[in-house]
């Protein structure tokens, strides 16, 4: 199944056209409604949009799968820290610095382009040509583990799994001071900020905007100003660990934009210079979507951090 083609079928059972469609089709319920907006669906040879219809099931659907269009990214050869890849996805261990997809003011040297390159074309095309493949992404300056798609059943099912809040994540930080608790869930809905819309914030759980976000957090090593701190993602929201913990008076070493360094600490930092949150994504798990085999991953602390925990350590 590729983008261009038409999917046709039967509708199994009665419910939502949304979910009922995802279904039968294999497309993701957020693919499926995308598509209904654009007016690619029929049901019973008559166009449908919403996506809250009800059926009966054994209507009969057809969805056409928009071309994709041409791909302004280049493939470029820089270095890939490759963890695990075969026939469906590639998982990498991304280098702070580098950024996900190309963007304004990064339009090259993306992992976009080194993937382009690595894969030679064989990267899934579902998200649209500006970002291939990729599934999830995690910030420039943040370093660690990331999944991406090379055929469109790894694609789908990965972004399944990515919706339903099943895949495991977990980064390392090291946060200004010592969280109390030790341990402990933040649980905050996140938004846009209104005073900086480039940046994230805590909204108000009555909210009509944002998103509900959950980290669990726990104490690794207390050190000398700072906390090496393991988190859990419940959700995987934009900045969300850097916006939590924040929130809580622990921001990141080293993150310009939601905190600052303890003043006892700046020295040091300005030293090793240490320039970017000290944020990690040490381990990933899921369920490989073609093959059905859990699979786990774990990334060890990159050089600067392991230096950082290393001299603020007692």
């Amino acid at each position: 199944m590729g983008e261009g083609e038409i999917i046709t079928g039967m509708l199994a059972s009665a419910g939502r056209l949304d979910r009922e469609l995802a279904g039968a089709s294999g497309l993701s319920r957020e693919r499926v409604k995308a598509l209904l907006a654009e007016g690619a669906v029929t049901l019973d040879g008559k166009a449908a949009s919403n996506p809250s219809a009800k059926v009966g099931g054994g209507e009969t659907f057809a969805i056409a799968l928009p071309p994709p269009t041409p791909l302004d990214a280049e493939a470029q050869d820089i270095p890939l820290d490759i963890v695990f890849e075969d026939e469906d996805l590639i998982v990498v261990d991304k280098p702070a610095g580098l950024v996900v997809h190309p963007a304004a003011g990064n339009l090259d040297g993306t992992l976009v382009n080194a993937l382009l390159h690595h894969c030679a074309g064989r990267l899934s095309g579902i998200n649209g040509t500006l970002r291939p493949g990729i599934v999830h992404r995690i910030d420039k300056d943040t370093s660690g583990l990331l999944v991406v798609a090379k055929s469109d059943a790894a694609h789908e099912g990965l972004a399944r799994q990515f919706a339903d809040h099943s895949i495991e994540r977990t980064y390392l930080a090291v946060c200004a001071g010592h969280p109390r608790p030790a341990a402990g869930t933040i649980e905050a809905r996140l938004g846009r900020s209104d005073a900086n819309r480039k940046k994230m914030a805590v909204l108000s759980d009555t909210a009509s905007r944002g998103k509900h976000a959950i980290t669990h957090y726990r104490t690794i090593r207390a050190l000398d100003g700072c906390a090496l701190i393991e988190c859990r993602l419940e959700t995987g929201r934009t900045h969300q660990v850097r916006v939590h913990l924040a929130s809580i008076g622990h921001p990141l070493l080293g993150d310009p934009v939601y905190g600052r360094d303890p003043k006892a600490l700046r020295p040091l930092l300005k030293e090793l210079h240490f320039a970017r949150q000290a944020l990690h994504a040490a381990s990933l798990g899921f369920v490989h979507p073609v093959t059905g085999k859990r699979l786990v991953f774990e990334a060890d602390l990159p050089a600067d951090m392991a230096e950082l925990i290393d001299r603020t350590g007692h």
